[in-house]
């Protein structure tokens, strides 16, 4: 029995494996798409730098994270849909979800077309704010390529197939280095010829995945073209699609957050400075975890929609396994880099003995944010969208925040306290999600899973079916 066991547990592991080492490349490629446009306006000097920094964050609070976030929805009801059979169930949550996100890019361009005003009404520079209005409209066009984008590769996760996703984004990643060249060094553009870069760069991972997803013989049970049916329950699938934003904006807000409350600090350029550095490697390193919060939902979504519970909770001790070992190696590496990483970013000798003191520090909530993203993606995977939205805003505002502006300014650990908050509210989530994934019954959720897929099937064929109806009255008084 312990031999099968082992068995089951290291193909479990192989499985994760699969998904997220390929999925983890991903999130690379596509992250280091706007870092790219960055370092090649970073030529161009000071201005057009600090403006194309000031609209990609801008744009990242305002757009990319929620349409990433609305689009985690798919994680349950295309992973389920998979898992029970109901193939066809993918391309038309699929085509709801890319309704839905369409939509909502609509507003969100609005608000980036006024990015220069609404900067200036938060009291930036001027200067900055008109560089940063510039280059945000020349990115509006990657808005909408970037939700319809979101979407496919979550029907292709939820699917397992994952090495399409990494050829095309190394494709667009090569691409986009050409475009920036010529764009932005070629050309009168300058900078806004970075924010043009991105937006053909996206479009042409859009198109390039649609290919694959229209001529493939894998998708051909699950993608059966457009229809009308993705117009009906739309709500259902906000109910699940708006906490999914949630809980991936209220976290992505508070680091925003943190990074505007360093520019009230002391000395806030050596501050945001050295904070800019803290968030920029906490990124890069939560590319690692993000691959295997990707796997884990897309494992236990599939396994619930099947019908087994075993299996769902195995994926969930492996996982979690996983993450805490990833975190020691993480750790480790980050403690052993303290005194070089600084370099990587900066000259000054101040800076660099000061990000030396954080690595520490920000080791600890790296290796806090892996658990809580495979946590995350647990919660995904069985439709918990909602407890954890609940959860994230307890955790980063009523714990996080109240706690980083004590330390920072009440107790003068400036940016330490900043980040020390974040730790606090790292550990409040860990503890309440531990909680949670412990407490729950697999087969209650295997059974809610079944449930939520009939429902959606049931629904599907009922709207067909009010569809064909008058037809088929025509036929018989005919």
């Amino acid at each position: 029995m312990m031999r099968i066991r082992r068995e089951e547990v290291m193909e479990e592991v192989k499985r994760q494996l699969w998904l997220a080492v390929p999925l983890c490349s991903v999130g690379i490629l596509q992250f280091s798409l706007q870092t790219i446009s960055i370092m090649f306006v970073g030529h161009l000097g000071t201005l057009p730098l600090s403006g194309a920094s000031m609209a990609t964050s801008f744009a990242s609070v305002t757009g990319f994270t929620l349409l990433m976030g609305l689009a985690s929805a798919l994680d349950t009801f295309c992973g389920q849909s998979y898992g029970a059979g109901q193939y066809h169930m993918l391309g038309i949550h699929t085509q709801r979800s890319m309704l839905v996100v369409s939509l909502i890019s609509v507003f969100l361009a609005i608000i980036w077309a006024n990015t220069e005003p609404i900067l200036l009404a938060l009291h930036q520079d001027k200067a900055i704010s008109k560089e940063a209005g510039s280059y945000a409209l020349f990115m509006i066009p990657s808005l909408f390529a970037y939700g319809l984008l979101q979407c496919i590769l979550k029907f292709l996760q939820t699917q397992n197939i994952v090495f399409p996703m990494v050829l095309t984004s190394g494709i667009t990643t090569l691409v986009h280095i050409l475009l920036c060249w010529v764009l932005v060094f070629k050309s009168s553009l300058g900078s806004r010829g970075a924010a043009l870069s991105n937006s053909i760069s996206y479009w042409l991972n859009v198109v390039l995945i649609s290919l694959y997803v229209k001529f493939s013989s894998s998708c051909k049970q699950s993608w059966t073209g457009f229809s009308w049916r993705p117009l009906h329950n739309v709500f259902d699938f906000l109910k699940l699609a708006v906490p999914s934003a949630l809980m991936l904006c209220l976290k992505a807000w508070t680091f925003e957050l943190t990074v505007l409350m360093s520019g009230l600090l002391p000395n806030p350029k050596i501050e945001t400075s050295v904070l800019s550095i803290c968030l920029n490697t906490f990124s890069l390193a939560w590319m690692i975890p993000f691959g295997f919060t990707a796997a884990v939902s897309t494992r236990v979504s599939n396994e619930l929609g099947a019908g087994n519970p075993q299996a769902a909770s195995l994926a969930v001790r492996v996982v979690l396994s996983i993450a805490f070992i990833e975190g020691i190696f993480l750790v480790s590496a980050m403690l052993l880099l303290r005194n070089v990483w600084g370099h990587v970013y900066s000259n000054d000798k101040e800076v660099i003995r000061y990000v030396s003191t954080m690595m520490p520090i920000l080791a600890i909530s790296c290796f806090l944010d892996g658990i809580q993203s495979a946590l995350s993606g647990i919660l995904a995977g069985c439709g918990w969208q909602k407890i954890g939205a609940y959860v994230n805003l307890g955790s980063f505002y009523l714990a996080g925040v109240p706690c980083a502006v004590v330390l920072a300014f009440v107790a003068h650990m400036k940016a330490k306290g900043l980040w020390l908050g974040i730790i606090s509210a790292f550990i409040v989530q860990v503890i309440f999600y531990v909680s949670i994934t412990i407490r729950t019954n697999w087969e209650e959720e295997a059974r809610k899973a079944q449930s939520r897929v009939e429902h959606s099937t049931i629904s599907s064929i009922a709207t067909l079916g009010d569809r064909l109806l008058p037809y088929q009255k025509l036929e018989q008084n005919s």
